[in-house]
């Protein structure tokens, strides 16, 4: 074979590793993880560690598919913790405290979580703040202070069996809760690849301008970007309140960040337009492995938080080289 022959085959080859680790890499990163914690401890690969990892993750896939959103144009929600705690609150304080039937108290967490949402992507695009994370970062402080005040700073226990079906059931060996992550991820799949509104979602991220000047209305599109995070907000603090039977204003603390690292990990790209729900979904699987991975290796929590760290700088470092390739 000629060597300009050669040289033609090595550019193809380089291609297409890129393109097989940018579509799959997350998931080879997971199965590899989970063989190398298989061979570490024997507990690890057991149907019941297998249904905890799953419980364990449900929480961060769903306020990670509802980070995805504001990812996929460029933007981001930190308000997510605050968000799910003052969902959860003001749900135990109208079921719990007040007696209201548990639909119309599951319905009014959703309703608050949405409504935050709402109001961040109003801030955003009404009051022109210059980023989200200036308009998510004031909602972060103001969710978690009013859930601080109006509660007294003291937890709401006792639900109803209703309220708490989503997240201490199960079907069979599998949890309820992971059941619902499925169903949520079909949905914003359909959402984000067959809908005019999510193809615009992704439009904005790749060019706000260019999407603006093709006619889209792009502060509509933002105002549904973020009510829709808030939404999957109060949905996983519906998940929390069934798994501990309590509503706390310190609820979510920190979960803004394993939201964010579940997207990054998962292949979404901090400069917008680029990532998927299932990469998301693959994303918060591997941080709920590792944890329970490293639980079984009996390494300390302190321990746990720097390596998790480290991984999410890994995946960051990816998102800035493919960035990168992808300009050359």
């Amino acid at each position: 074979m000629s060597e300009l022959a050669m040289d033609k085959k090595k550019p193809f080859s380089n291609k297409f590793s890129k393109e097989l680790l940018s579509k799959f890499g997350a998931l080879i990163g997971l199965v590899g993880l989970v063989i190398i914690l298989s061979i570490l401890n024997s507990r690890f690969l057991t149907i019941n560690n297998m249904m905890n990892i799953a419980s364990q993750s449900s929480i961060n896939a769903l306020l990670g598919v509802g980070m995805l959103l504001p990812i996929l144009t460029a933007g981001i929600d930190l308000s997510v913790g605050s968000i799910l705690a003052i969902s959860i609150m003001t749900m135990g304080i109208v079921v719990v405290n007040w007696g209201m039937n548990s639909f119309l108290g599951i319905l009014v967490c959703l309703a608050v979580g949405t409504l935050c949402g709402w109001l961040n992507g109003i801030m955003l695009t009404k009051l022109r703040l210059p980023h989200p994370f200036i308009s998510t970062l004031g909602t972060m402080n103001v969710a978690r202070g009013i859930a601080l005040i109006v509660t007294g700073a003291a937890p709401i226990a006792g639900f109803p069996f209703a309220v708490q079906y989503v997240g201490n059931q199960f079907v069979g060996p599998v949890p309820v809760s992971f059941l619902l992550v499925i169903v949520t991820y079909v949905v914003f799949h359909l959402f984000l690849t067959r809908t005019a509104t999510g193809r615009y979602i992704y439009a904005i991220g790749g060019n706000k301008e260019a999407a603006h000047l093709s006619g889209i209305n792009v502060n509509k599109i933002l105002v549904i970007v973020y009510s829709l995070s808030g939404l999957m907000s109060g949905l996983a603090g519906l998940v929390m309140v069934g798994r501990v039977n309590s509503a706390f204003p310190l609820a979510g603390l920190g979960y803004e960040l394993d939201a964010i690292a579940a997207v990054i990990i998962g292949g979404a790209s901090f400069f917008g337009g680029v990532g998927t729900v299932w990469g998301t979904l693959i994303g918060a699987m591997i941080i709920a492995v590792l944890r329970n991975g490293l639980n079984l290796l009996n390494v300390s929590a302190d321990l746990q938080m720097a390596i998790i760290g480290l991984v999410i700088i890994a995946a960051v470092y990816v998102d800035v080289l493919r960035q990168r390739s992808s300009k050359k």
